[in-house]
Formats: structure tokens, sequence, C-alpha cells
């Protein structure tokens, strides 16, 4: 199911209560730190497990997204009045994305340019 709120898919295998926790932090964390604790949930879990690792990927390259596009609405004044949309669109998206991460299904964000594949 695509929509604005991103594709909802379902992992190849059932994710461990570990696996759903992690990959819950990985979306959660960065209300506290934007792209530093997906980025470090993804290196050590990319070979562990599949599941998390997608998650970590998912939300660094998200945050990533949204780094830059602050960046350049920051430098435009007219961006700056944008600013808040962006910010209530993300969060909706992270709670979204978390919700997917606890249930044990997988989650690709909208407008989000892959950084690390």
């Amino acid at each position: 199911m695509a929509d604005i709120l991103g594709t909802d898919l379902n992992p190849e295998y059932p994710p461990t209560s570990d696996e759903k926790t992690l990959a819950l932090l990985a979306h959660v964390l960065t209300f506290v730190s934007t792209l530093l604790a997906p980025l470090i949930i993804y290196i050590l879990k990319k070979n562990d497990s599949p599941f998390v690792a997608e998650h970590a990927k998912e939300s660094f390259n998200f945050q990533l997204t949204l780094v830059l596009v602050c960046i350049g609405l920051f430098v435009t004044i007219v961006g700056i009045l944008f600013l808040w949309v962006v910010g209530i669109y993300a969060t909706i998206l992270v709670i979204v994305a978390a919700i997917r991460a606890n249930e044990g299904r997988a989650y690709k964000y909208p407008f989000s340019i892959k950084f690390i594949r």
C-alpha cells in the first residue's frame, strides 16, 4: 500500500521481539539524535538482522533527506515559513514507521533519497 505515509511491506520472516524493539528505536531515537542513532543501529545490526538493518537504513536515509530539505528551506526566506510543515509531516512519518516496526512490518518512507541502499 503506497500513499503519502509511505509504503508498508511485510518482511520475509517474522522478526523477534528484540528485532522489533531495535527497529522501533531506529525511528524513535531520531527525536533525540537525528542521524547518529539510526546509523549506529544500522552499523551494529546490518549483518545480524535484515529486519533491523532495513528499518535503520530507512530511518537514516529519511533523516538525512530531512536535514538537506531543511537546510534548503532555511536558505530561502519563503522556505523558513514551511519548516514547521516539514517538521509536522516528518513527526507523523516517524511515528507511523515506529508503529510498523513494532508490529513487525517493514516500512519505506516516501520522498526519501536512498543514500544507503
